[in-house]
């Protein structure tokens, strides 16, 4: 059979990357680069990882400043003047593809995994905010709910804090539904005026035992990376959906729901109650699990090793940890792995 000449050299850059832009997973475009040494080049040096990477994740665009210009991305020992262009994009390639490969693209509405603590409880724990995730109005023979305490000032605020089921997700929506007392005269409904959103990280750790058991709230023991505007409330017993302006990437796996404003005070002792906080809507997850793996690649663990040395900041050194912690070596073994020869 004569050669008829590579695949790329014959359509050419431009219709190749299209062709090539319509694979749907990074598993694929790490098999194209592993034909030959030129396909390989040529999806390093056209940044088909980060197009990929973007294209199926958009929700991230907003890292992408960080991680190119915050020397997240260059070596140890070398100035970024240093990194010639070539370098630089292998090592773009390499962090989107484990980017890429830390989502699951398959959407689940249930992102909530834990309610960790509430800023008071009324009557703890029969009012405690693990009732916040039940779906049912009772739960035996009484009325299941969250009651904050008493307020003399309607203007005191209310936090609840949430643990997500991975340190990485996407967040478009979440749904809250306020409380209708009806075992009260006249039905009342124990609402907030707004709702805002945050999400963030842990500072510390681990948080204490003591924190939880003796219901405080240290708000400074998390890094909010995400702050939502503020969304006014509906004062009736329904199920109320707040959509994001933008989907959220959220790294640390914690969301703090913010109750802002009391309107129904009961006598003397204003309160504000959740009957229901079921899920995140449209939440995409980390596909890996977040243990470390003892099987991951060693070229893998001292390019992270390295990310880490440059000192990076707040959730920037969040964004680190969960990639470090991700089942990503992976996709970084067989980008490392020299291809083939040229036919």
């Amino acid at each position: 059979m004569d050669y008829c000449g590579d695949f790329i050299e014959l359509l050419g850059p431009d219709i190749s990357t299209k062709i090539l832009m319509n694979l749907v997973s990074p598993s694929d475009l790490i098999r194209v680069s592993l034909v030959s040494s030129s396909w390989h080049q040529f999806v390093i040096e056209n940044g088909l990882g980060k197009q990929l990477c973007l294209k199926l994740f958009p929700e991230i665009s907003g890292i992408v400043h960080t991680i190119e210009m915050n020397n997240l991305i260059d070596t140890v020992g070398h100035k970024q003047d240093d990194c010639d262009e070539l370098e630089c994009l292998r090592k773009n390639h390499r962090i989107y593809t484990l980017l890429a490969r830390a989502f699951n693209p398959f959407v689940r509405k249930d992102c909530i995994s834990d309610a960790i603590i509430a800023s008071s409880t009324d009557n703890y724990p029969e009012e405690s905010i693990n009732n916040t995730l039940e779906p049912f109005d009772r739960i035996d023979t009484r009325a299941s709910y969250w009651s904050s305490e008493g307020q003399n000032n309607p203007a005191v605020s209310e936090t609840l804090l949430y643990k997500l089921m991975t340190k990485m997700c996407i967040v478009t929506e979440i749904h809250v539904q306020p409380f209708q007392a009806y075992f009260q005269y006249g039905f009342p409904i124990y609402s907030s005026k707004a709702v805002r959103f945050r999400m963030g990280h842990k500072l510390q750790s681990e948080m204490t035992d003591s924190l939880t058991s003796s219901n405080k709230w240290a708000d400074d023991e998390f890094i909010w990376t995400y702050t939502s505007p503020e969304f006014p409330m509906v004062q009736e017993n329904c199920l109320q959906k707040f959509k994001l302006p933008e989907p959220v990437l959220c790294i640390g796996g914690y969301m703090q729901v913010e109750l802002l404003g009391r309107v129904q005070r009961q006598e003397m002792d204003g309160r504000c109650a959740l009957k229901y906080l079921p899920e995140t809507g449209k939440c995409t997850l980390s596909s890996r699990p977040l243990t470390r793996e003892n099987g991951a690649s060693s070229r893998f663990r001292t390019f992270t090793a390295r990310l880490l040395q440059r000192g990076t900041r707040g959730w920037e050194q969040m964004l680190l940890n969960t990639l470090l912690q991700a089942r990503a070596g992976r996709a970084n073994d067989a980008d490392d792995e020299p291809p083939p020869a040229s036919p």
